[in-house]
């Protein structure tokens, strides 16, 4: 759980940006481009697929969301942030007024039918697009922290996560050339803002990036794309009072970046919101 204001305030735009309603429909409804050819991208330069680099992607996210590097221990997290969509809970941020968090129970209901958290699926349904708690409360929090220790709910909250935000991240990063830095850079980019085409959406944000720079795919200079896609980013990030540190981009990405580790190997040295994170292997 987040140990700062800033933390929680970041964890606010976690996967529950209004633009990023999670349907059944979600790759399709990312504005990503389909080339013809995937840009093959260097062995030397990784792929956050690999799992040791995916749970540094996982590692990296929740230093920023909660202040700790056990994203694992996220799975049982649940509060209002009052930021207008109700609860937000899970390793991602799932949320009760975005309709993501309707899909995940919605999958653990089928996984598991019977589970503690099935019950609140017509109240789910019914406050989907609302900050309202009206048949979740009072029993909603401890229901879902208990549910947090079944290893069926924790696979469901991994594969929505997958499914909607990492899986679309590291495919578009692939087709754009870009290295196991550049797929973490766009995987964080859509958890926090969401997979539309605006231009604080990750679709946007892509987009503006590309009107500076060319892709790695389309002959371009992977270091100086992925700088003008964080500056796209950075000024997405100013346009909302949750998003205004930067931290993430400047003293974590943008250090990185400017290491040139762009395969992401450890050891990684970063700060965010002014504290100090290692991955030392």
């Amino acid at each position: 759980m987040p140990t700062s204001s800033a933390a929680r305030a970041a964890t606010a735009a976690l996967a529950c940006s209004l633009l990023a309603l999670c349907t059944a429909a979600v790759p399709s409804a990312v504005a990503f481009a389909t080339p013809t050819a995937v840009h093959q991208v260097r062995a030397d330069e990784g792929d956050l697929n690999d799992p040791a680099k995916k749970e540094i992607a996982m590692e990296l996210v929740s230093s920023a969301e909660n202040s700790s590097l056990d994203w694992k221990a996220q799975y049982s997290y649940i509060e209002d942030i009052h930021d207008g969509r109700g609860y937000t809970a899970g390793i991602i941020g799932f949320c009760s007024g975005t309709g993501d968090m309707l899909d995940l129970v919605r999958s653990y209901a089928q996984r598991e039918p019977g589970n503690v958290l099935a019950r609140y699926l017509p109240a789910l349904e019914a406050v989907n697009g609302s900050d309202s708690h009206d048949g979740l409360d009072p029993t909603f929090k401890d229901d879902w922290a208990s549910a947090a220790g079944d290893p069926v709910f924790q696979q469901a909250q991994n594969d929505e996560r997958d499914r909607v935000y990492f899986d679309p991240a590291v495919s578009q990063a692939k087709q754009d050339g870009l290295g196991a830095l550049g797929q973490f850079i766009y995987y964080d980019a859509i958890v926090m803002h969401g997979p539309g085409t605006d231009g604080t959406s990750f679709g946007g944000i892509r987009a503006t990036a590309m009107r500076s720079a060319r892709t790695p795919a389309q002959g371009g200079d992977e270091v100086t794309y992925l700088n003008a896609f964080l500056d796209a980013r950075k000024a997405a990030m100013l346009t909302e009072e949750a998003h205004s540190d930067t931290t993430r981009v400047d003293t974590e990405q943008r250090v990185f970046l400017d290491n040139g580790n762009l395969a992401l190997n450890p050891p990684l040295h970063w700060q965010v919101y002014g504290q100090p994170f290692d991955i030392d292997g």
